[in-house]
């Protein structure tokens, strides 16, 4: 490394001409890049530079060595510019990991965005199931809920209302519940793993609490399947307010115990490191944060 140094003090007194042109440049003294210098002689066993009082002339093997040094001070420079335009410009691959159900929101956020950096490119990883950021090389991962405790950074980004919903069909047969124990008899939908049971935790608004257990009659790992099979009126589901939100509106499906809630969900912008994030992962989240607040059933 001390050799890269010397190379690079070498370099700058060629492109200024002399030791204390370069000894302003660096911020040294004119000794301390004499001494640089007379090191990479004394280490190469060549005379680099013929000295005078009044100017420095490059020997032969000095001119072929400062070719090599320039093209390494260059080398350095482009990387260093190449660095800063990923910090202040949208450049390269975007790897962004979300939910199947979230996906369709990817265009519309992120379309602008695209639009405008024709040198940034996007890959979507769709998947219900957490995978790995760092294996996978995610930059940026949309996640939703309570989050396990990581290293990984994460900026909320919006919520969203949880309702229990049923479709139509489902409330002409079965009628429409008064309370949520009223519930535990019928078939439910869940988003768990094998074997597991589903929980709800609601509140009236006259300050009623009540928790339920229910085994799912269908479960699955991808939610946006639930809602399907939800509004084919096979049970009832726990949902997100922005997901059935068109879905309420058509009449496809119908939430149950409006008076009840039962929480909001958090969605979160979650990325492997806190510092120095990307131009394209900053202004990725700052694109998606900007585009949910206006989607019908989000919450800021």
């Amino acid at each position: 490394m001390d050799d890269l140094k010397r190379m690079a003090v070498f370099a700058c007194v060629v492109q200024h001409g002399s030791m204390s042109g370069a000894a302003r440049a660096l911020g040294m003294s004119t000794s301390a890049v004499s001494q640089q210098v007379r090191k990479l002689e004394s280490d190469g066993g060549v005379t680099l530079l013929h000295r005078s009082t009044r100017q420095l002339a490059l020997t032969e093997a000095g001119q072929r060595y400062h070719a090599r040094c320039a093209a390494m001070c260059a080398a350095a420079d482009q990387a260093r510019a190449e660095l800063a335009a990923s910090r202040d410009a949208p450049s390269g691959e975007l790897r962004l990991s979300a939910t199947v159900g979230f996906a369709r929101h990817i265009a519309p956020a992120l379309g602008d965005m695209l639009a405008a950096n024709p040198a940034l490119r996007l890959r979507l990883l769709v998947d219900d199931s957490p995978i790995d950021l760092i294996n996978a090389r995610i930059d940026l991962a949309v996640r939703f809920g309570r989050l396990q405790d990581s290293t990984w950074a994460a900026r909320r980004l919006c919520a969203m209302n949880v309702y229990l919903c049923a479709s139509a069909d489902w409330v002409a047969r079965y009628g429409m519940p008064a309370h949520p124990d009223a519930l535990l008899s019928h078939s439910w939908l869940g988003l768990v793993r094998d074997g597991e049971a589903m929980f709800a935790e609601l509140r009236n608004t006259m300050g009623e609490a009540r928790a339920l257990r229910m085994e799912p009659r269908i479960a699955s790992n991808n939610q946006l399947s639930l809602q399907q099979m939800c509004e084919a009126g096979l049970g009832v589901a726990m949902l997100g307010s922005s997901d059935v939100h068109d879905a309420l509106q058509t009449g496809r499906l119908v939430r149950l115990l409006p008076q009840w809630e039962l929480g909001t969900l958090d969605v979160w912008a979650v990325t492997p490191q806190r510092d120095a994030q990307p131009a394209k992962v900053r202004q990725a989240i700052a694109a998606l944060h900007a585009y949910l607040r206006q989607v019908p059933g989000m919450l800021d």
